[in-house]
């Protein structure tokens, strides 16, 4: 079936700071997993964009401290990872193998452990997020490219979370709430919801790698494998379904982040925006008071089941008994539903869509080939092994699920779908052009992404929160922490200054402080 590709781009916002963090898989031809760091940093250092390098800040960052309010004394390693690191340890200085770049987008580049990874900056509109996503991956294929030319090795890139021998990377969202949210509240109605929200956000796997009974040949997650938790601070082990690491890089007696690390990287731009999307909207819920009053009986064990589910019932134990997972997201959908229908143009879409892809996973699920990734890569692979005389979870269907993660357009079989008309895309290429070199124009992710387009000789260090630059003999800190609300004003006025003084100046002027406190929360 041929469709025409759906564009939305609207002029309004979830009204909250969002971001994604996306590690990447990395294969560089004759390369071995003892070089993968190494090779992750080479790649970075072919980035082909103007960058501010080597200067983020980690003085803020606290990813030890958890919302229970208390600080583990250190993090779990997997022990696969920590026994390479022992056996292969590289020469390179923390900073050298951090590879940090700040873009001119506002957007972060670096390596995590052997993977390079590209943070979004922070967006306030729905589509914004959607469009810099994908021009994460625009960005990543240059620096591939660019690192072709210069080794001669093939090199690619996959927008996935496993490698097929039992490791996982991570595509984290980022969302803005109010500190004022109950702990406990947040935690309990968030749970069921992410427990089951990969109904429509999972992004489809071959087989099982971790706890392989019972046997699955196809997955609707990738993610679901590696939840060993239900709640904890981990990121790197023992990952859990509900993160509860508190560092909102924001005023901290205001705001929280909640940082999920339980999705799947999305190659649908459809898929991306709706969980995107729902996961602000229960939010919104929460800050107006509202509680799910629904409890999973093993949030792990739940969301193991529902991704090996070959029958697609999805049931799932709670304390109102047996449920399948689209009735755990109705209950969702139905009180956003009843609070925020005819808010605005993204929201209607997030409600319209959530609904309508609830009631075709009930009845149709094939109908959603073209918006949702685990549906489409299905669809691809069963032909593929029908035709071989293959079961789905034959070893040779590896290479075809990876496949469908690569970046390239020219190699992945997501973007041969996308070329046939068969997937809907959200954002124009030419939007996606536009992100990769410019932030959005309404959060302070446009002021780091002029500091970086501008002033970067001046730059001594930068992060989320704020910035130091050199000016007039002097260091000059800028505080980015209050800005979470629309200051698209401010930005505009910011790109009509003539010197870095002016800049500084207007930033801290008191006319612009009181401008902050006036604005909008989140």
């Amino acid at each position: 079936m041929w469709l025409t590709p759906l564009r939305i781009e609207y002029n309004s916002r979830v009204n909250r700071l969002l971001g994604i963090e996306t590690e990447y898989g990395l294969y560089v031809e004759g390369r071995g997993v003892a070089d993968q760091i190494l090779e992750s940093v080479n790649l970075l250092r072919c980035c082909p964009f103007p960058a501010v390098k080597g200067c983020w800040d980690y003085r803020l960052e606290d990813p030890r401290r958890d919302m229970r309010g208390f600080r583990v004394e250190q993090l779990a390693v997997d022990p696969n990872d920590a026994q390479i690191d022992r056996e292969h340890p590289i020469s390179l200085s923390e900073r050298e193998t951090r590879s940090d770049h700040v873009l001119s987008n506002g957007a972060r580049l670096y390596n995590d452990h052997a993977h390079p990874e590209y943070a979004t900056p922070e967006c306030r509109r729905l589509m914004d997020l959607i469009a810099h996503d994908k021009a994460g991956e625009r960005i990543l294929l240059a620096c591939a490219q660019a690192y072709h030319q210069q080794s001669g090795a093939l090199v690619k890139l996959y927008k996935n979370n496993t490698d097929y021998h039992g490791s996982s990377y991570g595509a984290h969202e980022s969302y803005l709430l109010q500190r004022a949210v109950d702990f406990d509240t947040l935690a309990s109605t968030m749970t069921p919801f992410l427990a089951t929200r990969m109904i429509y956000a999972g992004a489809g796997k071959v087989g099982v790698e971790v706890n392989p009974t019972p046997r699955a040949p196809y997955q609707i997650s990738q993610r679901a494998d590696f939840y060993m938790d239900t709640m904890n601070v981990e990121t790197l082990y023992r990952r859990p379904i509900f993160n509860t690491r508190d560092e909102p890089h924001a005023r901290m007696r205001d705001f929280r982040r909640l940082h999920v690390i339980c999705g799947d990287a999305n190659m649908s731009e459809y898929a991306a925006a709706l969980k995107v999307g729902a996961t602000a909207l229960v939010l919104n819920l929460l800050e107006d008071g509202w509680a799910a009053d629904l409890f999973l009986v093993d949030p792990v064990k739940t969301a193991h089941s529902i991704s090996r589910d070959p029958d697609g019932k999805w049931l799932v134990e709670t304390n109102h008994g047996t449920l399948s997972a689209i009735d755990v997201q109705r209950r969702y959908l139905q009180a956003a539903q009843a609070r925020y229908a005819g808010r605005d143009a993204e929201t209607e879409w997030v409600l319209r869509e959530w609904e309508t892809v609830l009631n075709l996973l009930e009845t149709e699920p094939e109908q959603l080939s073209d918006r949702l990734d685990w549906v489409a890569k299905r669809q691809l692979l069963t032909l593929f092994a029908e035709s071989e005389g293959v079961p789905l979870d034959d070893p040779a269907m590896i290479a075809l699920d990876l496949a469908y993660h690569d970046i390239d357009p020219a190699e992945g079989l997501y973007y041969a779908l996308v070329e046939q008309g068969r997937m809907q895309t959200l954002v124009s290429p030419e939007t996606v052009e536009y992100a990769m070199r410019n932030p959005p124009a309404d959060t302070r992710a446009a002021i780091r992404g002029l500091c970086v387009q501008r002033y970067a000789a001046q730059v001594e260090s930068l992060n989320w929160e704020r910035i130091i630059l050199h000016d007039e003999g002097q260091s000059v800190r800028l505080d980015l922490s209050q800005l979470t609300g629309d200051i698209s004003d401010l930005n505009r006025r910011l790109t009509t200054v003539h010197t870095i003084t002016e800049f500084v100046h207007l930033l801290q002027s008191p006319r612009r402080a009181g401008k902050t406190n006036e604005e909008e929360s989140p």
